[in-house]
């Protein structure tokens, strides 16, 4: 395992790969440090970090060094495989990108700005993360139940009320960045996010 993970970027060299998953905390080459060595050698390869650490700041060094996403563990094969569709498939021609996109609304995925031809926020952890969701699933329903699993955990104390407290949150927001885009309540359901009729 330990010659592996020294050799995993001569793999990398050598092959012909869609995307990498590194983990952070792999005790020889850590995951940072392959993905410095990868960008160092020009390779706009995708690359998901999987991380134990919930930090805002290792997140933001990973997204900073190139990454084109994260997920913590522990996370679910399913979310694992969607993101990896969802990044391989926002490659336009090899260029490493770090922005999610609807309407005029751009949400930074290193410094977490969410910003419109008219200002920017830089969004709180939390805050992020529910921007994040919605703009990865633009017109999707997205349950209540999931916000609270995916951003506070699936053992979680929180009432759901929660939830709604960071949506108005994020639609005052949007409101000022007088954006084309909503954040529309489905009664009982759950919230998705639409361009403005």
């Amino acid at each position: 395992m330990r010659e592996l993970e020294y050799e995993a970027p001569t793999y990398l060299e050598a092959g012909n790969y869609d995307a990498v998953i590194l983990d952070i905390m792999m005790p020889k080459l850590d995951g940072l440090e392959a993905l410095r060595r990868l960008r160092q050698q020009g390779n706009a390869i995708p690359v998901l970090l999987l991380t134990a650490k919930s930090e805002v700041a290792d997140k933001v060094t990973g997204l900073d060094m190139g990454a084109n996403d994260y997920l913590t563990k522990p996370f679910s094969t399913a979310e694992l495989l969607a993101r990896i569709r969802a990044m391989t498939r926002s490659q336009a021609g090899g260029q490493v990108t770090s922005r999610l996109t609807l309407g005029n609304i751009t949400l930074d995925q290193a410094t977490f700005e969410l910003s419109s031809p008219h200002g920017s926020f830089r969004l709180a952890n939390k805050e992020y993360q529910m921007m994040e969701l919605l703009l990865r699933n633009p017109r999707q329903l997205i349950p209540t139940e999931r916000f609270l699993e995916r951003i506070w955990g699936y053992d979680s104390e929180v009432e759901l009320n929660v939830v709604w407290v960071y949506i108005s949150y994020l639609r005052k927001k949007l409101a000022a960045l007088k954006a084309d885009i909503q954040i529309k309540a489905t009664r009982n359901a759950g919230y998705s996010l639409e361009e403005r009729p």
